[in-house]
């Protein structure tokens, strides 16, 4: 049979790997076992020989699913239905000979018999035996084998006192899924069941008069129960194990998890498993004491993790995403003891250590996209986790509360409850929800705060909120976040249990191992059938001549009104001005994977974000994602004004809105009329830009109406801003008419005119900005230039940005309209300024001025109010200061009183500043070399308190391997 190029089957292939010895090229089958990301040693059984015998395959043969799954793969593959009770010890082969195996499960498949002896098989089975044996039955699953569910109906039973040994290994992992999956259709939540391991732990829902426990089970028809006396039991080993699409509600509020945990003891083993697109909750927790590690839940539709009853385990390393496209989702943890009776004993009282939560934007009916709720009674130890999310996910960390009292708040303040080395960095304006005397009820009468969570969770020195979490769309921190620096996080194997891996991060991931990778759906395995990379041009987009020669090539243009994302195999061009969404109407969100690089032909080609819609543009420090011209893929000559440039477009203010209750609606300066911002939402989200560089830059639409490398026109605070390099740009590098958004790790190198411009109420905070003029004595203007407005000088909203460790580096240019220069604050604009250093070669401009005016100046008055300030700063330049004079930027030379001396402001009004003889003193190539002491942050979670001054030091060159022009 032919194989089909357009399929994918990591798994089988993985299966079926050979390995040649020596030049006889004799066959080994036997598994190599991968211990590598932490992994211990795993004893797998041989591979049973069987010849190719297919009477020796547990299950019936199903020839006609055989036929549909071969043909969908494009290979033979043996398909075995499993149906009813396996009362025997039997193992799942993943291979026939060379044949590739899998399973069909068929209804409640189930391994052993409940406590009772009762039976609900089918004698077709294969697998039925006429007697249970004393301990149980054990179902042994080979790496790589796959099951499949074809119903909602088909699922997985181990009974207590039965086992399941489900070890693959990383290069194998054991795949359940759905068989939309296997046929490579569309797949989706719910399209079979799930599975259900039964021990003999106890719950809370146990009798308390002495009688057997026997639980039945959610989700599962009758005669599936657990619970028991033995905190110690064994269910088996489930390793390197993926459950996709399941889930499935057999009556209202009785659903299936993708694994459900009833009363299993911690003699069980799970480590390395993942749930992706469950229906119902990806892990449910009733009662019992299994530990877990290295946990993989994305994409499920309700909780992610759901403990209950009485479960008292060990968790650590788990990563959970809600679905990235905003389906369905809510609660990353939902975590209750007893709804009738809170104080029921056991308790539920986990321990959760090195846990990621990311949400999205889901709201529903009956659920929101959530972090962390505790409810009900229940106790909870959460060491070095991270809440995160994106703008409109609903609160990050809530604590349940009750008419008149709560046990929960109760745990919360006797210590039942704990968060040690925790952040919550959610950018929604709910990092916490209060725990309140009407909480989840319908009457509001009373709103008593019982438990002010903010304040209980801070009280704790080792917590924190952040604002910059610098981790990228998978949860990966890089080397700069505060989930991986230096004293983050807290070793719980030394602190609490030796059985927790020793950690000193917070959150899932350390920034450099990842353990997802290789088994874990989404991040290189997992895979049954899968579509291979889109060959040609994404929807949307049309293919013309590949600009390099070779490289499939797409070109984009006019207004993108539905979700498109830009693949990294291709190369996309701009066509004239390219929109993502109409202002306010027809939305959409263009996303752009890491490595991609899109290019403009001329200095009409553009991209503007228009309101209301976003931008997801995650590169990564390898894979930065790239804007530039054609002249620079075709390797020919480049220069600034080849291109256009971006234009974000947002719903924050800006002092030019309206006054009188309009709507605002300010037409943005460089772009065809209709590309207009603002509004009164300064949280408002336009997306991401993570590790872009954009190239070669800036057209003049008309005088004065320019382009810049990337223009923020009313950008709000909910938008990521990280590792974003302008380079060669014709006009400003990044310019701000108003707005709030936050910017971190800037480099803007041999720009043109201005580096940095802000104007009309920009409130934004800045830190680590690298700015460097074009070595060459290239053209450019200031560093900083910055306004409020032209004509009234302390227009409201005023611009304030807060802007810490900068490097600006001059050069020798000298223009008709324009010189190198350091920082001009003008126009009634504030700043607060932190942690600079400026300099540039013996050429170079005045390095700080403040403008004056005819007989006053509103900014020189702010600087002596202490309205604006600039500290722990160095000046190193042949003219360092500029004085404000009364006839400063007037051809009125009259009047040169001086209203403000820059040298004695700086040096005596503020806080260790000073100046040195030249460039050599303070940077060494980009590095600080100047000691100066840095401020220290204590009131804006934004802003890390580094132990330099200066954008760059020589020990943490954030600038490395993702920016162009620093050799």
């Amino acid at each position: 049979m032919q194989m089909k190029s357009f399929f994918k089957v990591s798994a089988i292939a993985s299966a079926l790997s050979l390995t040649l010895v020596g030049c006889g090229g004799d066959i080994n089958l036997k598994s190599d076992v991968d211990n590598s990301v932490g992994d211990t040693v795993i004893n797998n059984p041989e591979p049973v020989d069987n010849g190719g015998n297919l009477d020796s395959l547990p299950g019936i043969p199903n020839t006609a699913m055989s036929t549909i799954v071969s043909t969908a793969l494009g290979f033979d593959v043996q398909v075995q239905t499993i149906e009813g009770n396996i009362t025997e010890d039997t193992t799942l082969v993943a291979t026939l000979g060379n044949k590739p195996v899998m399973y069909a499960l068929k209804g409640q498949v189930t391994v052993g018999l409940s406590s009772t002896g009762s039976s609900n098989s089918s004698a077709k089975s294969g697998v039925q035996k006429s007697s249970l044996a004393a301990n149980g039955a054990t179902l042994t699953i080979e790496p790589g084998a796959v099951l499949f569910g074809q119903s909602g109906k088909d699922y997985l039973v181990i009974q207590r006192n039965s086992k399941i040994m489900a070890e693959g290994t990383k290069a194998k992992p054991i795949v359940f899924t759905s068989l939309a999956d296997v046929q490579g259709e569309e797949t989706a939540a719910g399209q079979w069941g799930g599975v259900v391991i039964l021990g003999n732990a106890p719950s809370n829902k146990c009798p308390t008069d002495g009688s057997e426990c026997a639980l039945q089970v959610e989700g599962v028809e009758e005669g599936a129960v657990f619970g028991g006396t033995d905190w110690e039991d064994n269910s088996g080993v489930l390793k390197y194990v993926v459950v996709k699409y399941a889930g499935y509600e057999l009556s209202t509020d009785n659903e299936l998890n993708g694994i459900t945990f009833g009363g299993v003891g911690s003699g069980t083993t799970v480590d390395y498993i993942q749930i992706h697109s469950n229906a119902d909750d990806g892990i449910e927790f009733f009662g019992g004491a299994v530990d877990l590690k290295h946990v993989v839940l994305t994409g499920n539709q309700d909780d992610s993790l759901d403990i209950d009853n009485g479960y008292r385990g060990r968790i650590q390393h788990v990563f959970i995403q809600h679905d990235k496209n905003s389906g369905k989702a809510n609660r990353g943890i939902e975590a209750d003891n007893d709804g009738k009776h809170p104080d029921k004993e056991p308790m539920s009282m986990p321990t959760i250590t090195n846990i990621t939560i990311m949400g999205n934007n889901y709201k529903g009916d009956d659920r929101d996209s959530e972090g962390i709720y505790l409810r009900e009674g229940v106790g909870a130890h959460i060491y070095n986790a991270v809440v995160t999310g994106t703008s409109e996910m609903g609160e990050c960390l809530e604590l349940e509360g009750g008419k008149t009292s709560s046990v929960t708040v109760d745990n919360a303040n006797n210590g039942n409850i704990t968060f040690q080395n925790s952040i919550i960095a959610c950018s929604n304006g709910e990092n916490f929800k209060n725990a309140k005397a009407n909480q989840d009820t319908n009457d509001t009468s009373d709103d008593t705060v019982l438990l002010d969570v903010e304040q209980w969770f801070l009280s704790e020195e080792s917590n924190g909120v952040s604002t910059s979490l610098l981790i990228d769309a998978d949860g990966m921190p890089d080397s700069n976040s505060p989930l991986v620096a230096e004293g983050a996080g807290q070793n719980v194997a030394n602190t609490v249990d030796p059985w927790f891996d020793e950690v000193h991060y917070v959150g899932a991931l350390d920034g450099s191992n990842d353990w997802r990778q290789g088994w874990a759906f989404g991040f290189g395995g997992g895979e049954v059938t899968a579509s291979a990379p889109v060959e040609g041009c994404p929807a949307g987009t049309t293919a013309i001549s590949p600009i390099d020669g070779a490289t499939t090539t797409c070109e984009i243009s006019g207004t993108i009104t539905s979700d498109i994302t830009l693949t990294a195999n291709n190369i996309y061009a701009l066509n004239g001005a390219v929109f993502v969404g109409h202002d306010k109407a027809d939305s959409a969100t263009l996303t752009i994977e890491s490595g991609t690089t899109i290019f403009g032909r001329n200095g009409k080609d553009y991209l503007v974000v228009s309101r209301d819609s976003k931008i997801e543009a995650n590169g990564t420090a390898s894979a930065p994602i790239t804007f530039t011209s054609s002249e620079d893929l075709k390797g020919e000559a480049t220069h600034a004004g080849q291109w256009g440039g971006i234009v974000l477009l947002g719903n924050a203010k800006s002092n030019k809105c309206p006054t009188d209750g309009s709507e605002c609606a300010l037409q943005v300066e460089g772009v065809e009329e209709g590309a207009v911002f603002g509004g009164t939402n300064d949280e408002d989200s336009s997306g991401t830009l993570r590790y872009v560089v954009v190239k070669h830059a800036g057209y003049e639409l008309s005088t004065d109406n320019e382009l810049n490398g990337i223009t923020f026109g009313a950008i709000g605070s909910g938008t990521k801003v990280e590792y974003i390099q302008i380079h060669d740009n014709a006009d400003d590098g990044v310019e701000f008419f108003g707005g709030t958004v936050n910017l971190k790790y800037v480099v803007l190198t041999d720009n043109q005119d201005d580096s940095v411009d802000w104007d009309n109420g920009y409130r934004g905070n800045m830190q680590y900005v690298l700015v460097r003029q074009n070595p060459e004595n290239g053209e450019t203007n200031r560093g900083i230039e910055a306004d409020n407005d032209g004509k009234i000088a302390n227009k409201k909203p005023q611009s304030n940005p807060t802007i810490a460790n900068v490097t600006i580096i001059g050069n020798d240019y000298k223009g008709d309209d324009k010189d190198s220069e350091g920082i001009y604050l003008r126009e009634g604009t504030k700043a607060h300024l932190y942690n600079f250093v400026v300099t540039g070669s013996a050429g170079m401009g005045e390095c700080f001025e403040i403008e004056g005016g005819k007989t006053s100046s509103v900014t020189v008055d702010q600087a002596k109010s202490g309205e604006t300030v600039i500290s722990n700063s160095v000046f190193a330049c042949s003219e360092n200061f500029k004085d404000s004079y009364a006839n400063q930027d007037t051809a009125d030379k009259s009047d040169d009183v001086v209203l403000l001396n820059a040298a004695d402001w700086v040096l005596n009004s503020n806080e260790n500043n000073s100046t040195a003889t030249g460039k050599s003193d303070v940077v060494n190539g980009i590095y600080t070399l100047d000691a100066t002491t840095p401020k220290t942050f204590t009131n804006n979670t934004f802003f890390d308190n580094a132990d330099h001054i200066g954008a760059v030091s020589e020990s943490n060159d954030w600038t490395a391997g993702w920016t162009v022009g620093l050799e």
